[in-house]
């Protein structure tokens, strides 16, 4: 919902997870303590409240930047969920380095992390919280029969599934609560990863029908996002549930791909402050740099990448944070990094080594050029600020879809499907510029390196390179992981993170992850 970010002045959250998260005070920021009997008094209060709920993943407070966060004891900045679930995604890959000193944060690339690192608790308190103001909506428009409402509805069960997707596929074992649970002092219980499987995947068929059609409003949940976060959940389920489920991810792909999107014919405008206009874009988190401004999301992203030599001005916006940066063995993947070749090598290397000497240098480590708050034509951002931005971040897209249904359908043991061909030399012309970059055939290691060349830094590298099982092994390693300078293996229980010691210590009910 570009522009139709609205805060609203409170969902009542009351103790649903009160004991979940307790060492972090998720209370209500109202003395006042409003209910949705008093909340939802209007048929607009209902669309704020939603609006709120997509909120949740944009922003980490009620005005912005401004000491009011939802979740009191998280920095507003770090505890982003965008900026944190990236982090906790593509940190610890081949893809990113960040040159900062902040708490814990070179250790997700080294992958050195620990039960109390306070950005683990942040990313797993931030799922918590969306869950929990999901859970209230949904109690508030249960059985209504506007359609607006029914909209609504299944809207907010769609963000709490991808909350609890975000769960299992970082934490697999977390909390569990739905709208069935009165809210209340209580301990929420521990689920499995093969509950939470069969739960998202019930939950998500259940609102399909109730979903708006493909692209009915920009910014919202609609029938496409729901079918890619089940192709998602069913190309994982080897990892999640020690179950093949190709075919089924095949199935929703094809869904996906008959609704009309198209390749966008730059790749860079994907990535633009008007990428809103991208005609591949299924959804995104929006932001806007005057009504959803915050120094999470993209603004981080953004701001982060630019340092060494590379001019502000050029990425429309006002300073660089010099901390984001790529690594060689990600560099590697491209025929020829300055993209002479392949169009989608957005390298900054002036003033850049090639080779990472010190995490914490900047200018060693090649820069990415890839988000910008310019528009695709080159203009200033629609709401142009030196620190915030317009640009959104694509959480699916049709390239992706694509991806996963050629993996899908070879796993399956269609290994000569023409039209999972037809869809990868798609995206190889885009990337040229020409048909040069088609291949004949392909196969699954393929498949890893062309996501990692298309959807670099977009969150996906982390469980890619799990559901290849070359994350924690030895079988692949880059530059500094597992803290060293030349790589080295890592060990396999790693593939998860561990719930956050203090949770544990305010829910005796949970049991920690193996190996921590």
């Amino acid at each position: 919902m570009k522009n139709n970010i609205k805060s609203l002045a409170v969902i009542c959250l009351t103790l649903i997870f009160t004991s979940c998260v307790k060492d972090l005070n998720v209370i209500p920021k109202d003395p006042n303590i409003i209910t949705s009997l008093t909340v939802y008094s209007t048929p607009a209060a209902y669309k704020e409240g939603l609006a709120k709920l997509y909120a949740t993943f944009s922003v980490s407070g009620q005005q912005g930047p401004s000491g009011q966060p939802d979740i009191a004891g998280i920095d507003e900045g770090f505890g982003n969920y965008l900026r944190e679930y990236w982090n906790v995604q593509e940190l610890p890959t081949d893809e990113a380095v960040i040159a900062w000193n902040d708490n814990t944060i070179k250790d997700f690339h080294w992958q050195t992390w620990a039960p109390n690192d306070v950005f683990i608790a942040a990313i797993y308190s931030r799922i918590m919280y969306t869950v929990a103001l999901c859970n209230e909506f949904i109690r508030a428009t249960e059985g209504k029969t506007e359609p607006d409402l029914v909209k609504y509805h299944a809207e907010a069960r769609f963000l709490r599934a991808l909350a609890y997707y975000h769960a299992i596929d970082l934490f697999g074992n977390p909390p569990f609560v739905t709208e069935a649970d009165a809210p209340g002092a209580f301990f929420p219980k521990q689920t499995t990863r093969a509950l939470l499987f069969t739960y998202l995947e019930t939950e998500l068929k259940a609102i399909e029908s109730t979903l708006g059609a493909p692209k009915f409003e920009y910014g919202r949940a609609d029938q496409a996002a729901a079918w890619t976060l089940l192709a998602k959940l069913y190309l994982n389920a080897k990892v999640y549930i020690g179950s093949e489920k190709n075919t089924e991810c095949a199935t929703y792909c094809t869904k996906v791909i008959s609704a009309g999107y198209t390749l966008t014919p730059k790749y860079a405008n994907n990535f633009t402050a008007d990428n809103n206009l991208s005609s591949e874009m299924i959804f995104p988190i929006t932001a806007d740099g005057q009504h959803t401004q915050t120094y999470g999301g993209m603004v981080y992203l953004v701001h982060a990448q630019i340092g060494g030599s590379m001019s502000p001005a050029q990425f429309g916006v006002g300073g660089g944070w010099g901390g984001l940066r790529t690594t060689s063995a990600f560099v590697g993947k491209f025929a020829d990094p300055s993209g002479a070749t392949d169009k989608r090598a957005m390298f900054w290397t002036d003033g850049q080594k090639l080779a990472i000497a010190d995490i914490g240098q900047f200018t060693d480590g090649y820069a990415i050029t890839k988000f910008s708050n310019l528009t695709s034509t080159g203009a200033p951002a629609p709401h142009a600020h030196p620190d915030f931005v317009d640009t959104d971040y694509p959480v699916f897209r049709l390239a992706d879809v694509y991806l996963m249904y050629a993996e899908a359908v070879f796993r399956a043991g269609n290994t000569s499907d023409a039209s999972a061909l037809g869809y990868v030399n798609a995206i190889r012309d885009r990337a040229y510029g020409n048909t040069s970059g088609r291949v004949s055939s392909y196969d699954l290691p393929f498949i890893l390196d062309e996501r990692a060349r298309e959807l670099y830094w977009e969150g996906h590298r982390r469980s890619d390179l799990i559901r290849f099982g070359q994350f924690t092994s030895g079988s692949y390693v880059w530059p500094w992981k597992g803290k060293v300078a030349e790589g080295a293996a890592t060990a396999s229980f790693r593939d998860l993170y561990p719930i956050p010691a203090n949770d544990l210590g305010a829910n005796p009910t949970l049991k920690q992850n193996t190996g921590y």
